[in-house]
Protein backbone atom coordinates (compact mmCIF):
# COMPACT_ATOMS: atom_id res chain seq x y z
CA UNK A 1 0.00 0.00 0.00
CA UNK A 2 1.03 3.37 -1.05
CA UNK A 3 0.66 6.09 1.59
CA UNK A 4 0.11 9.46 0.16
CA UNK A 5 2.37 11.72 2.21
CA UNK A 6 0.04 14.77 1.91
CA UNK A 7 -1.97 12.73 4.55
CA UNK A 8 0.64 12.78 7.37
CA UNK A 9 0.63 16.27 8.27
CA UNK A 10 4.60 16.90 7.40
CA UNK A 11 5.88 20.49 5.91
CA UNK A 12 6.17 19.34 2.13
CA UNK A 13 5.46 21.47 -0.74
CA UNK A 14 2.31 21.50 -2.07
CA UNK A 15 1.62 18.38 -4.19
CA UNK A 16 -0.06 15.70 -5.18
CA UNK A 17 -0.22 11.73 -5.98
CA UNK A 18 0.29 10.54 -9.24
CA UNK A 19 -0.30 6.95 -11.14
CA UNK A 20 1.74 5.08 -13.83
CA UNK A 21 4.25 5.44 -12.48
CA UNK A 22 2.95 5.53 -8.51
CA UNK A 23 4.82 8.78 -7.30
CA UNK A 24 3.47 11.81 -5.18
CA UNK A 25 5.14 15.23 -7.42
CA UNK A 26 5.10 18.66 -6.24
CA UNK A 27 3.09 21.74 -7.87
CA UNK A 28 5.82 23.98 -7.19
CA UNK A 29 9.60 24.23 -8.42
CA UNK A 30 12.08 22.54 -6.23
CA UNK A 31 14.11 25.40 -3.73
CA UNK A 32 17.55 24.50 -2.65
CA UNK A 33 15.81 22.91 0.64
CA UNK A 34 13.53 21.09 -0.84
CA UNK A 35 15.80 17.52 -0.97
CA UNK A 36 16.28 18.23 2.82
CA UNK A 37 12.28 19.04 3.66
CA UNK A 38 11.24 15.62 2.07
CA UNK A 39 13.36 13.30 4.06
CA UNK A 40 10.80 13.01 7.04
CA UNK A 41 8.30 11.04 4.58
CA UNK A 42 10.67 8.38 3.77
CA UNK A 43 10.88 7.98 7.39
CA UNK A 44 7.01 8.36 7.48
CA UNK A 45 5.86 6.43 4.41
CA UNK A 46 9.00 4.76 3.18
CA UNK A 47 8.79 7.13 -0.09
CA UNK A 48 12.31 8.06 -1.48
CA UNK A 49 13.20 11.68 -2.53
CA UNK A 50 14.16 12.68 -5.93
CA UNK A 51 14.10 15.72 -7.94
CA UNK A 52 12.78 15.54 -11.00
CA UNK A 53 13.98 17.46 -13.40
CA UNK A 54 11.95 19.22 -16.58
CA UNK A 55 14.81 20.80 -19.11
CA UNK A 56 11.62 22.63 -21.10
CA UNK A 57 14.07 24.63 -23.30
CA UNK A 58 15.06 21.16 -25.07
CA UNK A 59 11.62 19.72 -24.26
CA UNK A 60 13.54 16.88 -22.39
CA UNK A 61 11.45 16.19 -19.48
CA UNK A 62 12.05 14.03 -16.91
CA UNK A 63 8.99 11.79 -18.10
CA UNK A 64 8.81 11.99 -21.90
CA UNK A 65 9.85 8.34 -22.15
CA UNK A 66 8.53 6.04 -19.50
CA UNK A 67 8.12 2.49 -19.82
CA UNK A 68 7.40 0.62 -17.14
CA UNK A 69 6.63 -2.44 -19.16
CA UNK A 70 10.21 -3.34 -20.72
CA UNK A 71 12.15 -3.15 -17.15
CA UNK A 72 14.41 -5.40 -15.57
CA UNK A 73 13.62 -6.41 -11.34
CA UNK A 74 17.17 -4.85 -9.44
CA UNK A 75 16.38 -8.28 -7.92
CA UNK A 76 17.24 -10.30 -11.01
CA UNK A 77 20.77 -9.35 -11.10
CA UNK A 78 24.45 -9.11 -9.54
CA UNK A 79 26.15 -5.75 -9.47
CA UNK A 80 29.71 -7.20 -11.00
CA UNK A 81 28.07 -9.79 -13.13
CA UNK A 82 26.33 -6.47 -14.66
CA UNK A 83 28.90 -4.42 -14.70
CA UNK A 84 31.79 -6.69 -15.96
CA UNK A 85 28.82 -7.27 -19.09
CA UNK A 86 28.85 -3.73 -19.45
CA UNK A 87 32.51 -3.44 -19.55
CA UNK A 88 32.81 -6.35 -22.13
CA UNK A 89 30.25 -4.75 -24.60
CA UNK A 90 31.94 -1.23 -24.52
CA UNK A 91 35.61 -3.12 -25.24
CA UNK A 92 34.17 -4.99 -27.64
CA UNK A 93 32.52 -1.51 -29.79
CA UNK A 94 35.94 -0.15 -29.12
CA UNK A 95 38.43 -2.18 -30.05
CA UNK A 96 41.49 -0.27 -31.54
CA UNK A 97 45.26 0.37 -30.23
CA UNK A 98 44.13 4.61 -29.91
CA UNK A 99 41.51 3.15 -27.06
CA UNK A 100 44.42 1.12 -25.42
CA UNK A 101 46.12 4.70 -24.29
CA UNK A 102 42.40 5.63 -23.28
CA UNK A 103 41.58 2.97 -20.60
CA UNK A 104 44.87 2.75 -19.00
CA UNK A 105 46.40 1.23 -16.69
CA UNK A 106 43.12 -1.15 -17.19
CA UNK A 107 43.04 -3.71 -20.17
CA UNK A 108 39.91 -4.81 -22.26
CA UNK A 109 39.43 -7.56 -19.09
CA UNK A 110 36.97 -6.40 -16.49
CA UNK A 111 39.28 -5.09 -13.48
CA UNK A 112 36.57 -6.38 -10.76
CA UNK A 113 34.82 -4.00 -8.52
CA UNK A 114 36.54 -1.25 -6.30
CA UNK A 115 36.72 -1.61 -2.65
CA UNK A 116 34.36 0.53 -0.08
CA UNK A 117 35.04 4.12 0.80
CA UNK A 118 35.45 5.59 3.89
CA UNK A 119 31.91 7.75 5.30
CA UNK A 120 33.41 11.55 4.80
CA UNK A 121 29.86 12.54 5.96
CA UNK A 122 26.17 11.30 6.71
CA UNK A 123 24.79 10.35 3.39
CA UNK A 124 21.41 11.97 3.93
CA UNK A 125 23.19 15.13 4.97
CA UNK A 126 25.41 14.69 2.11
CA UNK A 127 22.20 14.36 -0.50
CA UNK A 128 20.29 17.26 0.43
CA UNK A 129 23.55 19.73 0.71
CA UNK A 130 24.46 18.38 -2.91
CA UNK A 131 20.93 18.99 -4.48
CA UNK A 132 21.14 22.45 -2.34
CA UNK A 133 24.36 23.36 -5.07
CA UNK A 134 22.99 21.91 -7.98
CA UNK A 135 19.60 23.68 -7.48
CA UNK A 136 21.69 27.22 -6.65
CA UNK A 137 24.02 26.72 -9.33
CA UNK A 138 20.96 26.40 -12.30
CA UNK A 139 21.97 23.07 -12.96
CA UNK A 140 18.21 20.87 -12.46
CA UNK A 141 16.14 23.42 -14.86
CA UNK A 142 12.48 23.15 -14.03
CA UNK A 143 13.12 20.67 -11.17
CA UNK A 144 10.17 18.95 -9.06
CA UNK A 145 10.42 17.40 -5.70
CA UNK A 146 8.96 13.79 -6.24
CA UNK A 147 8.82 10.91 -3.72
CA UNK A 148 8.78 7.43 -4.28
CA UNK A 149 7.80 4.24 -3.34
CA UNK A 150 10.46 2.22 -3.20
CA UNK A 151 12.57 -0.21 -0.66
CA UNK A 152 15.53 1.92 -1.30
CA UNK A 153 16.70 4.74 -2.99
CA UNK A 154 18.48 2.98 -5.80
CA UNK A 155 15.70 1.82 -7.50
CA UNK A 156 13.82 4.71 -8.08
CA UNK A 157 15.03 4.39 -11.84
CA UNK A 158 13.21 1.31 -12.42
CA UNK A 159 9.98 2.23 -10.48
CA UNK A 160 9.52 4.73 -12.61
CA UNK A 161 10.44 3.05 -15.61
CA UNK A 162 12.85 5.35 -16.69
CA UNK A 163 14.57 4.89 -20.20
CA UNK A 164 17.25 7.75 -20.32
CA UNK A 165 20.36 5.29 -20.50
CA UNK A 166 17.76 2.77 -23.05
CA UNK A 167 20.73 3.25 -25.99
CA UNK A 168 23.48 1.46 -23.05
CA UNK A 169 21.27 -0.81 -20.23
CA UNK A 170 17.83 -0.76 -19.31
CA UNK A 171 17.03 1.06 -15.81
CA UNK A 172 17.04 -2.49 -13.62
CA UNK A 173 20.55 -3.00 -14.32
CA UNK A 174 21.28 0.54 -13.61
CA UNK A 175 19.47 -0.05 -10.28
CA UNK A 176 21.16 -2.96 -9.33
CA UNK A 177 24.74 -0.93 -9.30
CA UNK A 178 23.51 1.85 -7.70
CA UNK A 179 22.43 -0.71 -4.54
CA UNK A 180 25.75 -1.49 -4.87
CA UNK A 181 26.91 2.28 -4.61
CA UNK A 182 24.83 2.58 -1.86
CA UNK A 183 26.58 0.14 0.30
CA UNK A 184 30.20 0.91 -0.80
CA UNK A 185 29.35 5.00 -1.39
CA UNK A 186 26.81 6.43 1.29
CA UNK A 187 24.96 6.81 -2.60
CA UNK A 188 21.65 8.70 -3.11
CA UNK A 189 19.89 9.07 -5.60
CA UNK A 190 19.15 13.02 -5.91
CA UNK A 191 18.26 14.30 -9.28
CA UNK A 192 16.93 12.52 -12.50
CA UNK A 193 16.86 13.82 -16.11
CA UNK A 194 15.82 12.80 -19.44
CA UNK A 195 19.05 11.63 -19.79
CA UNK A 196 21.41 12.34 -16.97
CA UNK A 197 21.85 11.12 -13.69
CA UNK A 198 23.00 12.93 -10.27
CA UNK A 199 23.59 11.61 -7.64
CA UNK A 200 25.36 12.06 -4.18
CA UNK A 201 28.18 10.39 -2.55
CA UNK A 202 29.16 10.27 1.49
CA UNK A 203 32.54 8.29 1.34
CA UNK A 204 34.00 8.75 -1.85
CA UNK A 205 37.62 7.83 -2.93
CA UNK A 206 40.73 9.44 -1.39
CA UNK A 207 43.53 8.31 -3.33
CA UNK A 208 44.37 8.08 -7.36
CA UNK A 209 44.18 4.28 -7.15
CA UNK A 210 40.96 4.01 -5.42
CA UNK A 211 39.75 6.65 -8.03
CA UNK A 212 40.57 4.50 -10.70
CA UNK A 213 39.03 1.43 -9.28
CA UNK A 214 35.65 3.51 -8.85
CA UNK A 215 36.76 5.14 -12.16
CA UNK A 216 36.22 1.67 -14.59
CA UNK A 217 32.99 1.05 -12.68
CA UNK A 218 31.79 4.08 -13.70
CA UNK A 219 32.85 3.73 -17.37
CA UNK A 220 31.27 0.26 -17.78
CA UNK A 221 27.73 1.90 -15.94
CA UNK A 222 27.42 5.00 -18.24
CA UNK A 223 30.48 4.93 -21.24
CA UNK A 224 29.57 8.19 -22.55
CA UNK A 225 30.43 10.38 -19.49
CA UNK A 226 33.95 9.34 -19.50
CA UNK A 227 34.17 9.04 -23.46
CA UNK A 228 32.32 12.26 -24.53
CA UNK A 229 33.62 14.44 -21.61
CA UNK A 230 37.64 13.18 -21.18
CA UNK A 231 40.43 12.09 -23.31
CA UNK A 232 41.29 9.10 -20.94
CA UNK A 233 39.75 7.14 -18.18
CA UNK A 234 42.69 8.42 -15.85
CA UNK A 235 41.58 12.08 -16.06
CA UNK A 236 38.22 11.20 -15.60
CA UNK A 237 39.43 9.51 -12.67
CA UNK A 238 41.41 12.36 -11.18
CA UNK A 239 38.74 15.40 -11.92
CA UNK A 240 35.62 13.55 -11.72
CA UNK A 241 35.67 11.20 -9.12
CA UNK A 242 38.94 12.06 -6.87
CA UNK A 243 37.22 13.17 -3.45
CA UNK A 244 33.96 14.02 -4.97
CA UNK A 245 30.78 14.18 -3.37
CA UNK A 246 29.25 14.64 -6.31
CA UNK A 247 28.81 11.97 -9.26
CA UNK A 248 26.66 13.05 -12.44
CA UNK A 249 26.36 10.67 -15.58
CA UNK A 250 24.26 11.11 -19.05
CA UNK A 251 23.49 8.88 -21.69
CA UNK A 252 23.91 9.93 -25.60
Amino acid sequence: MVINPNALGLDLPPGAMRVQPSLWYANEPAQPNTWARLLPAREASGMHPVLLVNDEDRSLTWDRDLDLDHMSHPDDHDPEEVLASLWDYDMEENEDDEDADTIAPFTAEWPGLAPAGEPAADADATAARVAAELLDAGRLPGARAGLIPVRRGADILTALGWTGACNHADSGLLSTVLRSWEDRFGLRVVALHFDRLDVSVAAPPRTMPEALAVAAEHHAFCPDTVRQGYDTIREYAAEGVLGKQHWTFWWD
